[in-house]
């Protein structure tokens, strides 16, 4: 179990060796997830594109096959996350593509710059959930989308004891939130049996 704890609290901010392979399971694993979740958002060319939590960066590219002439960021608080990213993603780094290290309760950009935001498996793992959606709103440009793509576990998963700084939302209770912040026409979508996307419109 010890063992375990280590290599799955990497999951929140991944260091070292045991953070690099968790890196690569996180661009292979999510694939799923984050294709079918990317089906809810609706995409045009020439987006400005936000990933929060980035973490091995597959997402970004991923959102640039959806919007080929878009700007993509990335921001994740791991500095093994920001160098995995920048490598995956070099080919269009500092062209198409920006990534630096940081929080979700504290972006560092200006209001209304961005057309969609994400975030995939990543929420359990912010601070203050409800500034971090107040942070986000701040940064979506009005009629920006915000989609948040999560696999649904339930209250007492081993998860919770396993990752060390862990919280479980349920689809629900993350829409409730959403709506708290001021976000216009959050939807819950699920695919069986434990995707869900939570999609607002920064109204």
């Amino acid at each position: 179990m010890g063992f375990l704890k280590t290599m799955f609290t990497n999951c929140a901010c991944p260091k070292g060796f045991l953070g690099r392979c968790m890196l690569r399971f996180m661009n292979f694993g999510h694939a799923p997830l984050t294709n079918w979740g990317l089906d809810h958002v609706e995409f045009s060319d020439g987006l400005v594109m936000l990933d929060i939590g980035c973490g091995g960066g597959a997402t970004l590219k991923r959102l640039l096959k959806r919007s080929p002439e878009g700007m993509i960021y990335g921001i994740d608080i791991s500095e093994e996350s920001v160098v995995k990213t920048k490598n995956v993603n070099k080919q269009l780094l500092n062209k198409q593509v920006f990534v630096q290290q940081g929080s979700a309760n504290r972006l560092p950009w200006e209001d209304q710059k961005f057309d969609v935001v994400t975030a995939v498996e990543t929420v359990y793992f912010w601070p203050n959930l409800p500034q971090c959606f107040q942070e986000v709103k701040r940064v979506l440009k009005p009629g920006g989308q915000f989609a948040i793509m999560i696999e649904v576990i339930e209250g007492d998963s081993i998860w919770t004891n396993v990752v060390e700084g862990m919280t479980v939302y349920s689809p629900e209770m993350l829409k409730d939130m959403l709506e708290q912040a001021g976000f216009g026409d959050v939807e819950v979508f699920r695919k069986k049996p434990s995707y869900a996307t939570i999609k607002g419109i920064r109204k």
